[in-house]
C-alpha cells in the first residue's frame, strides 16, 4: 500500500508543470509558443526551424533553454522572463489537492525547470500558495535543468534535503531517474503509466494518491 511505502518520508518534492495542475489545461502550450518566437528572434530562423530546435534541445539537453545556452550562448534571464509571461486564466483552485498537500508530514517543496516567480503565479492560481516551505526554479540550480543529476544535487544541497527520506513527484519520467539513484521514492504523475525501474509509483490523480498517504 502507498501509505506504508512513504512512512519514512520527511521531505516531499513536487514538480510544477503538469504535476500540480492537470495536463488538460494545456498551460504549457502558451509557453511553447513563446519559446518558438524567442528562438526565431534570437537565432534569426523561421518558425519551422525554431520549432525543430525547441523540440531537439528539449530532448537533448532537458530544456530548450539549456540547448540555447550551450549551442548559442543565449542569456537565460531575459528568455525566462519572456517565455513565462502567459495567462493563468485556465487554472482553477483545487482545495482538495491543497488539503492533501497540507496534511503531508514534514517539509514540502516545489522544484521546477521554470522560474520561481512563474511557479508562484501557478501556485496562486491553483490555490496552493503558502503550502510549501520553499519554491525552487532553474535559476537556483545555476540554470542547469532537470534531468541532470547536478541540478538535483544543487537544489537538494541548497534546501538540505536528505534524499533517503524524500519523495519526488514528477510528470516527466526522465526527471525521476536521478532522484531514484539518490535514494528517493519516485512517483510518476501523468495520464499514462511509464514502465521503468526508476519509477516506484504511478498516478493519474495526484490528489487521490496523496489522500491514500494520510
Amino acid at each position: 500500500m502507498p501509505k506504508q511505502s512513504f512512512s519514512h518520508v520527511t521531505t516531499w518534492v513536487f514538480d510544477l508543470d503538469n504535476t500540480l495542475y492537470p495536463p488538460k489545461t494545456r498551460l504549457f502550450d502558451q509557453i511553447e509558443v513563446r519559446m518558438t518566437k524567442y528562438v526565431m528572434d534570437a537565432l534569426g530562423v523561421d518558425q519551422p526551424r525554431a520549432d525543430h530546435l525547441r523540440k531537439q534541445y528539449w530532448a537533448q539537453y532537458g530544456t530548450t533553454l539549456a540547448g540555447l545556452m550551450r549551442e548559442h550562448n543565449v542569456d537565460p534571464a531575459p528568455y525566462l522572463i519572456d517565455v513565462h509571461d502567459i495567462s493563468f486564466a485556465e487554472l482553477e483552485p483545487d482545495p482538495l489537492l491543497a488539503a492533501h498537500i497540507l496534511a503531508l508530514p514534514g517539509r514540502r517543496i516545489v522544484y521546477t525547470n521554470g522560474t520561481a516567480p512563474y511557479a508562484e503565479n501557478v501556485l496562486n492560481a491553483r490555490g496552493l500558495s503558502g503550502l510549501f516551505d520553499a519554491v525552487y526554479g532553474v535559476e537556483h540550480a545555476g540554470y542547469l535543468p532537470k534531468p541532470e543529476r547536478a541540478a538535483f544535487e544543487a537544489i537538494f544541497t541548497l534546501d538540505g534535503v536528505t534524499t533517503e527520506t524524500a519523495a519526488m513527484f514528477e510528470d516527466d519520467p526522465r526527471n525521476l531517474q536521478a532522484p531514484h539513484e539518490m535514494g528517493m521514492k519516485t512517483v510518476h504523475v501523468a495520464p499514462e503509466a511509464h514502465n521503468a525501474d526508476h519509477i516506484h509509483h504511478h498516478t493519474d490523480d495526484l490528489s487521490g494518491f496523496l489522500k491514500k498517504l494520510r
